[in-house]
């Protein structure tokens, strides 16, 4: 009878993960959980008084539901854990609990609800021990002693081919690893839905956009495969939560693959972080309206983005020979190919995706650069824009 008092204390604890969050506070619990411990605290009380000194058999398991599992001490030997970015408390606790350093979640989560200082806990590698107890753990977690410290920072708009040298050289991983785990992007945990287009064109899957650009840390033996794959959980998690996918479809009726790519574009063109928005509006002006020449975009960086992916030196728009822009064998020329690019052109942050899925209103088919701090002067006119470039020009720009 005892056995159906027996409430799995650590399962129940491990399947309750989504449900704590960050900062949680320990009264916003419905009060359920207290009323069936009254219960199970009545009937254990009626059966040890009906059986008397055999009721003690089996008392450990009904005792564990009412106090917390945990260990007493600093723990004995050491172990290393991976936090990703994002993580919750419960995430957390169930790293903790799977590599041994903590009897029960509830343990560390208890502990973490009595201590404000528990939201600081950074993403990353902690050198932690086993068997350690719950406010220990998360006095060690707090220590900036106990994380490994092995970060980079990629930047915003690095091509895949830049990010796996800036890689490479952080890490001493073959560049040639990176881009051989590269070349499937479903397999680094990019969903094949990501790739659909809806403008016509065939769909190419890359991991082209989808390593996010942010500061990681590289966990202890990591492989070309889990750091690429690490980028690519980012990725999802900031636009999941900005819920690009279906904002894009719903407000631009375009695939989210379109609007990566049109973030990219931005990405690449833009001069300061306040014209990424209006440059993605003149993106999908120029691919989508038909007011614009065959619906060809015009951007020289695409041509530049292939230009490297094949090994070519890049060159700036005013070196760029017109028989290159419009070479007919770049699939990246958009000023001979009609619409988007094949696939994005780097990995664009934050700003630019906000740009991409909600840009201001706006007629614009025309932008160009008009000082040397980057901001961009554009135009719904060919006439308009021909006072703007001749304005760069007075400012040096061109």
């Amino acid at each position: 009878m005892f056995d159906e008092l027996d409430l799995g204390h650590d399962e129940q604890d491990r399947g309750d993960k989504g449900k704590h969050r960050r900062g949680r506070k320990r009264g916003g619990r419905s009060g359920g959980g207290r009323g069936k411990t009254a219960l199970a605290l009545l009937l254990a009380l009626v059966l040890l008084g009906g059986i008397g000194g055999g009721a003690f058999y089996g008392f450990d398991r009904v005792q564990s539901y009412f106090v917390t599992p945990d260990y007493d001490g600093a723990g004995t030997e050491e172990v290393t854990i991976q936090i990703p970015q994002g993580a919750f408390l419960a995430d957390m606790a169930v790293a903790l609990y799977d590599a041994g350093v903590i009897k029960s979640t509830k343990a560390f989560i208890e502990a973490a609800e009595k201590n404000s200082r528990s939201r600081n806990i950074q993403s990353g590698t902690y050198k932690l021990r086993k068997q350690m107890s719950g406010e220990l753990a998360l006095a060690a977690m707090l220590d900036p002693a106990s994380r490994i410290v092995n970060g980079i920072t990629i930047p915003e708009g690095r091509t895949a081919k830049s990010i796996f040298k800036l890689l490479s050289d952080k890490t001493d991983i073959p560049v040639k690893e990176f881009e051989a785990a590269a070349k499937d992007p479903e397999k680094l945990g990019v969903p094949d839905w990501w790739f659909k287009r809806d403008d016509g064109k065939k769909s190419k899957k890359s991991i082209e956009g989808f390593l996010f650009p942010d500061t990681y840390e590289i966990p202890p033996n990591a492989t070309a495969e889990t750091i690429l794959g690490q980028m690519v959980d980012h990725f999802l998690s900031v636009t999941g939560e900005m819920e690009f996918a279906d904002r894009v479809q719903k407000d631009r009726k375009i695939s989210p693959y379109e609007a990566l790519i049109v973030a990219s574009l931005a990405q690449a063109e833009a001069g300061n972080a306040e014209d990424l928005g209006k440059i993605a509006r003149v993106a999908y002006n120029r691919a989508y309206s038909g007011n614009f020449p065959c619906n060809c975009l015009e951007f020289d960086v695409s041509v530049n983005y292939y230009w490297e992916l094949t090994g070519k030196k890049t060159k700036s728009s005013k070196e760029m020979r017109r028989e290159e822009i419009r070479d007919p064998k770049n699939p990246y020329s958009t000023h001979s190919h009609p619409g988007l690019t094949p696939t994005p052109i780097n990995n664009p942050g934050k700003q630019a995706l906000e740009g991409a899925m909600d840009p201001p209103k706006g007629d614009w088919l025309f932008f160009v650069a008009i000082d040397k701090e980057g901001r961009s002067a554009f135009a719904e006119t060919n006439a308009e824009h021909e006072r703007n470039v001749a304005k760069a020009k007075e400012n040096g720009i061109l």
